[in-house]
């Protein structure tokens, strides 16, 4: 009886920090929503797969360089982001509309950070990479979702070829 309650307690626990951990992954987290692990922008890489590896450098004069990448459909990249400046920067990979919206949200809590696949959130002097696996032919947008920088310009795309 009591192996089969402590099954049970487990189980529970378990199924517990699974859901837990799915809607982390999806971005649902502190209130607010980021796009899902499989979207219209694509979904997260295989490290493995990765066919190219691209150099992006974000400055506190709220630009990307290089601000506009290409790709091809279906290409693993890695983006090797670096933050150059003196003060936090992210990017974030999103539609438009994502991207506007979430940066309204970040506007009224200046404080929340991203952990999702789809973005790196960098100190100053910081290094991170995003994997990202660009499924669908089209424009997948970028930017810093920090309160002042996307309306300052800090904002970029990927053309997927």
């Amino acid at each position: 009886m009591k192996s089969t309650l402590l099954r049970i307690t487990q189980a529970a626990a378990l199924a517990l920090t699974l859901s837990a951990g799915a809607a982390y992954a999806a971005g649902d987290h502190a209130g607010h929503a980021m796009p899902a692990a499989s979207t219209p922008i694509g979904k997260p890489g295989d490290a493995a797969r990765v066919t190219r590896t691209i150099d992006v450098d974000m400055s506190d004069a709220m630009r990307f360089t290089p601000a506009s990448i290409e790709v091809k459909a279906g290409e693993t990249v890695r983006l090797n982001v670096r933050n150059s400046g003196k003060i936090r920067h992210e990017l974030v990979l999103g539609t438009d509309a994502d991207l506007k919206s979430h940066y309204d949200m970040m506007m009224k809590d200046p404080g929340m950070r991203h952990e999702e696949a789809n973005a790196v959130s960098l100190e100053a002097g910081k290094s991170g990479q995003i994997v990202w696996r660009f499924d669908k032919a089209g424009k997948v947008s970028f930017g810093c979702l920090e309160p002042g920088h996307y309306t300052a310009g800090m904002k970029g795309s990927v053309s997927v070829l």
